[in-house]
């Protein structure tokens, strides 16, 4: 229990004295799941909304495909980005490998799906009465889209937690593309394991801290939203 308790203390040492590693180790997380999020719900909250609000050919395949994406793991997803973006990939003129660029789109990946799923599911769950009632006071289509995604607002926001604390906590996909490379792309969660597994107890634990901080403030701030 002392290595514990020793680790708690020099932990809070570390972050009342913001660590220079701890505290790049926090940016660069905070930085790529931003885009990484950013990025999924510009391109999935369109395409579930279409998926879930229209009915078209194929409807049903697409569906199976985003569900099995939501399955994939995610060392496959940095595997492919890998292959990607080394230099031998067609991306690889651009030098993305290594970069916290190049984990931003592996942790896209991982969250678009996610987004697209449970977006597509919430809006299929509009009472159907809803949208009979809107077409008979003579709302025009940009309306009814409005309206219904207003109903299924708490929906779509607990599908971008949901995406959120996946991005967020994500280690393969960093560890892959990113190479866990200290002031440059180490993250959070790879930081965690690599400094546990060297005997640093008290860096895992910081950065442990930080990000349950940072995942009780998101729920915190659905929570808020829920009663807005």
């Amino acid at each position: 229990m002392d290595f514990i308790i020793d680790g708690f203390i020099k932990a809070f040492f570390l972050l009342i004295h913001l660590d220079p590693a701890t505290m790049s180790a926090i940016s660069a997380t905070l930085k790529v799941s931003t885009i990484a999020i950013l990025i999924s719900l510009v391109l999935g909250l369109p395409l579930g909304f279409a998926l879930g609000y229209f009915t078209f050919p194929g409807k049903r395949h697409i569906k199976t495909l985003v569900d099995t994406l939501l399955a994939l793991p995610t060392v496959c997803i940095g595997l492919i980005i890998y292959a990607l973006i080394s230099s031998q990939g067609p991306l690889g003129e651009w030098n993305l490998l290594f970069t916290l660029t190049g984990i931003a789109m592996g942790l896209t990946v991982l969250a678009l799906p996610i987004v697209i799923a449970i977006t597509a599911a919430t809006v299929e769950n509009i009472d159907p009465e809803l949208k009979l009632t809107l077409v008979s006071l003579g709302a025009g289509r940009h309306h009814i889209v409005r309206t219904c995604l207003w109903e299924v607002r708490y929906g779509i926001l607990a599908g971008v937690v949901t995406a959120f604390g996946r991005v967020f906590t994500e280690v393969g996909i960093a560890m892959m593309v990113g190479g866990n490379i200290k002031y440059h792309t180490r993250t959070m969660t790879t930081a965690i394991a690599l400094e546990t597994n060297k005997g640093q107890f008290a860096d895992g634990i910081a950065l442990g801290i930080v990000l349950i901080i940072i995942a009780l403030c998101v729920n915190f701030c659905l929570s808020f939203l829920r009663k807005q």
